[in-house]
């Protein structure tokens, strides 16, 4: 049995905090950044983005492959991990340093570096998670680092929420009519991101070292797909991931729109209201993960348990955000972050519990095909999540044409108001389709989710006791 020290918990968790600042910018602001402030079209821009994702569906389960049949003196994950982390932090730069350019040239350029961000971003991030199942045998402890790794994660995730409007203002500086150069402020964001990004990771790298076993599977992508394909309840966790990331990213797609035409009416005052309702949501995800999810099965409550009840308050906070917009109640900030909180607090208890959910999975699949698949199973879940977030976009893109909401006719323009019709269908379409995600969700989980708390563990002992009488 393995026990793992508090410096490795320490090193995972902030190689999880940059590793989520570099996807955050990315999946929260490159659709308003090449529609609202570059002018591509969004229905285009939402189009690219989840075509994506199908690309990622080709190149994932090969890099989980690559990384399976890995062997080196650092490894199998380390290499992966810096290689695709060094990679990315450029690419990311790259594509918040558009050229200027307009109309093909411009599009060209975002299409070529949208997909080259997706290929590196995936070569780190599928050694990263796969670490989990891979570092330790036992339920309790992989729960812990599946709770380090998400909770850092939403950290990294919610400095990027809180701060990159106002690192975009502060760094892009204002012209003489007060308005902000946010062409210039994204690009010194991702800057700076894609360095912290590099020193995080190296961090992981030095401390983090995993014991391979070597019980992970190294055969063909043919025989690894049918193992994956033979694993009822990863898919079933897959599944549910890509329903729930991409509620939480419809959301944060259509937020800022949110607070930037309606919630600010016009105002240049915007970003500071909209930093502070993600800064309350932020906090709330990460007191989600750290607080409410031990204090939950500190009281013996079950993993299924808890995921149904998450699932259910966050549905009841996008109703209640719905309710206040269409009573007249939208610019009542505290009204409106009691509810975000409860959105936010919930979807950081169902990241975690997606986590532990796919690491049982793993052993779950050992049992029943006599393969172990930590790469294959996780570049599943590093596909699914981004497949959530590009699927998200793309309808996200679609909803803004369909509802002919206008950008800034320049970087440093006037903000353009909305008509009540627009406004209508942006409130709609930020809390509905969320919802509906949702309750999709929890009903797959009720009806096809096996892995409870106790066959986890009764999988567990039975691998423990069957490797142990192998090495004897």
């Amino acid at each position: 049995m393995n026990t793992l020290s508090t410096g490795k918990k320490i090193a995972y968790g902030i190689g999880a905090v940059g590793k989520d600042m570099v996807y955050a910018l990315s999946a929260n602001y490159v659709l308003y950044y090449y529609q609202d402030i570059l002018h591509l079209d969004p229905a285009f821009v939402g189009l690219i983005l989840m075509l994506a994702r199908v690309f990622d569906a080709l190149n994932d389960p090969f890099m989980g492959v690559l990384v399976a049949k890995t062997k080196s003196r650092w490894g199998r994950f380390r290499p992966w991990l810096l290689s695709g982390t060094v990679l990315n932090a450029v690419v990311l730069y790259a594509l918040f340093a558009a050229p200027h350019a307009e109309g093909a040239t411009l599009m060209v350029f975002f299409t070529v570096m949208y997909i080259l961000w997706g290929v590196t971003y995936t070569m780190m991030d599928i050694p990263y998670w796969s670490m989990i199942p891979a570092v330790t045998d036992t339920p309790k402890e992989r729960e812990n680092l599946s709770v380090v790794g998400r909770t850092c994660a939403g950290i990294g995730a919610a400095i990027m929420q809180v701060g990159t409007l106002l690192a975009v203002e502060f760094l892009g500086g204002r012209d003489a009519l007060g308005s902000v150069n946010e062409r210039e402020g994204f690009r010194m964001v991702a800057l700076i991101v894609g360095v912290l990004f590099i020193l995080t990771e190296i961090i992981c790298c030095l401390f983090m070292k995993e014991k391979d076993t070597g019980r992970m599977s190294t055969s063909s992508v043919k025989e690894m797909f049918s193992s994956l394909f033979h694993n009822d309840q990863a898919l079933v966790v897959v599944l549910t991931i890509v329903l729930i990331n991409m509620a939480l990213y419809l959301t944060s797609n259509f937020i800022i729109y949110f607070f930037k035409y309606d919630f600010g009416n016009g105002s240049q005052t915007w970003r500071g209201s909209f930093t502070l309702f993600s800064s309350v949501g932020g906090a709330f995800q990460i007191l989600g993960m750290m607080v409410l999810y031990p204090l939950l099965r500190a009281r013996k409550i079950t993993n299924q348990q808890i995921f149904r009840l998450a699932g259910g308050l966050a549905i009841l906070g996008y109703i209640v955000i719905l309710t206040l917009c269409l009573t007249g109640v939208t610019h009542n900030l505290i009204l409106l972050c009691v509810p975000g909180a409860l959105v936010f607090m919930a979807n950081g208890v169902l990241t975690v519990l997606t986590t532990v959910f796919l690491s049982s999975s793993v052993d779950y699949g050992e049992v029943k095909t006599g393969r172990r698949e930590e790469s294959v199973i996780f570049s599943m879940q590093t596909f699914v999540v981004k497949a959530a977030a590009g699927v998200a976009v793309f309808l996200t893109g679609v909803g803004l044409k369909l509802i002919n909401l206008v950008g800034d006719t320049e970087d440093t323009g006037e903000i353009i108001r909305q008509s009540a019709e627009t406004l209508t269908g942006l409130r709609l379409m930020m809390t509905v389709l969320p919802v509906i995600g949702l309750l999709v969700a929890l009903f797959i989980f009720h009806k096809k989710f096996r892995l409870t708390d106790e066959y986890a563990e009764q999988l567990s002992k039975e691998l423990r006791k069957k490797h142990g009488e192998s090495e004897r």
